[in-house]
């Protein structure tokens, strides 16, 4: 994958629906065997300690931390604390198992699979991001394996408590991320809810994304678009003396990407991009329509509200080192062409992910990793339903299902961009969608087993608990 948007959208998207009768409406404070407190049931894990429980009406929220291997394959060669939150509504309820790919939350979220089954939701924070992180960290020890190892760890951990169904969920690189899991744990999860999932399975072949570009969106959008990041490059001396004042100003460096000038042209380059991925086309009326004869002061503050100036500093590329060493190990990152620009206005193209980790840390690209499990997927996909949206940049490469697949689904939000999910499906789709949630995770009923069109989520639309969590972040990702 690719570096990706100052925007990080925490894909707990969902939109408000009135749930049906008979959901669940309130949290247990017991177990199964009607005396024990849920904490201590969650406590008694071996390994599991609390960091805190906040309250919420109807639930039970805990952030807590699991003792996990470094390596799953040698687990005597040490240990590290992963964070995990439990959103606990009733052991009797499904289970939701959210993975975001980065920093899990510590603020009661609700994903859309969680209120469609209206059941509990565990969130897992990716390892190595912090504070999941080994110390001393052996960045080898950061693939795709070995976080889906994690995962079925703290599955069977927590299964003998959550005994009902559960499906696994996430958005962006937590879709790509629970997509991995199913394939290298194929019998823990009854079903998966994969959004926005990224499929770069020939690292080198990016020409989709070019296709995608050509067409997304109005030729007058294009237009204003590509205008600006073209001016942005022929204005690259004074907009870089802007930056110098504002990265002096800010405390930036740019010791990893190795310069401001590179810095630069990176966030430049990600404009057009980031548009579309976390924007709709009706906000194209915000961008410049005349960017010739647009003042710097427009050119500049167009390209920090979409790009973010701060995103390839040090400062602003910390915090992702993990993910841009897997898109350099074995996500892949896309590559684009810019052919409204002029190649004398371009000096490095679209950088690599090793130009955004430090030196330090050794990578080694392996090729065979997207292929084999977009192979898997193919012919071995059950239970599984990918969401994308028609205008996110990231859907330009999804996740394509063969003959082996079984009650499985790829569906594409009309309009929509990096935050599609299942409400914003065509009415069938988003039906069908729904009901094939409810029935994996065990709590379809009757009529809905008869008629797929009667599915709706069984849990009523909380505003916080179903924010649609933008969080302008510093980087462009998936």
């Amino acid at each position: 994958m690719r570096k990706a948007l100052r925007w990080l959208l925490a894909l707990t998207v969902l939109i408000g629906t009135l749930g049906t009768a008979g959901a669940a409406t309130a949290a247990d404070a017991t177990g199964t065997d009607g005396t024990t407190d849920i904490k201590e049931r969650l406590l008694s894990i071996p390994g599991m300690s609390l960091v805190e429980e906040k309250p919420y009406t109807g639930y039970r929220f805990f952030v807590l931390n699991y003792t996990q291997p470094v390596d799953h394959r040698k687990p005597s060669k040490g240990t590290f604390q992963q964070r995990i939150t439990v959103l606990h509504k009733d052991v009797a309820r499904p289970t939701v198992f959210f993975t975001g790919g980065y920093n899990v939350s510590t603020t009661p979220r609700r994903s859309e699979p969680t209120q469609i089954v209206d059941g509990n939701q565990v969130s897992l924070e990716y390892r190595f991001f912090t504070p999941s992180r080994p110390s001393p960290a052996d960045w080898s020890k950061l693939d795709i394996w070995q976080a889906a190892s994690d995962q079925h760890r703290v599955f069977k951990a927590l299964k003998g408590i959550y005994g009902k169904k559960w499906i696994s969920t996430g958005g962006s690189k937590g879709g790509m991320t629970a997509t991995y899991y199913e394939r290298f744990y194929p019998r823990d999860m009854d079903g998966v809810v994969a959004y926005v999932a990224p499929n770069d399975v020939v690292n080198k072949e990016d020409s989709a994304y070019d296709r995608f570009f050509a067409g997304v969106g109005t030729k007058e959008c294009r237009d204003r678009l590509n205008g600006v990041q073209r001016e942005a490059l022929v204005r690259r001396e004074p907009l870089e003396k802007k930056y110098a004042a504002y990265a002096q100003d800010n405390g930036l460096t740019f010791n990893t990407i190795g310069s401001l000038d590179k810095a630069f042209e990176a966030t430049v380059l990600d404009y057009v991009w980031g548009f579309w991925q976390y924007s709709l086309l009706k906000d194209c009326d915000q961008i410049p329509a005349d960017a010739k004869n647009a003042t710097d002061d427009e050119i500049w503050n167009s390209v920090d509200t979409i790009s973010g100036f701060s995103a390839y500093a040090d400062q602003g590329l910390t915090t992702y080192t993990p993910y841009y060493y897997q898109a350099g190990t074995q996500l892949g990152a896309p590559t684009i062409r810019f052919p409204h620009i002029e190649k004398q206005y371009i000096r490095y193209g679209y950088q690599p992910p090793r130009n955004f980790v430090p030196r330090d840390i050794p990578m080694r690209f392996q090729p065979q990793a997207m292929r084999d499990v977009d192979t898997w997927v193919r012919h071995n996909a059950r239970h599984m339903l990918f969401v994308n949206g028609q205008n996110d940049p990231w859907s330009a490469e999804p996740f394509r299902l063969g003959k082996g697949a079984k009650d499985s689904y790829v569906f594409t939000a009309p309009g929509m961009n990096h935050g599609a999910n299942v409400a914003g499906l065509v009415p069938e789709q988003k039906a069908l969608a729904t009901a094939r949630i409810l029935d994996w995770a065990g709590v379809a009923t009757s009529a809905v087993q008869a008629d797929p069109q009667a599915a709706k989520p069984l849990a009523k639309f909380d505003a916080k608990l179903d924010k649609r969590d933008v969080q302008r972040e510093m980087t462009l990702r998936p």
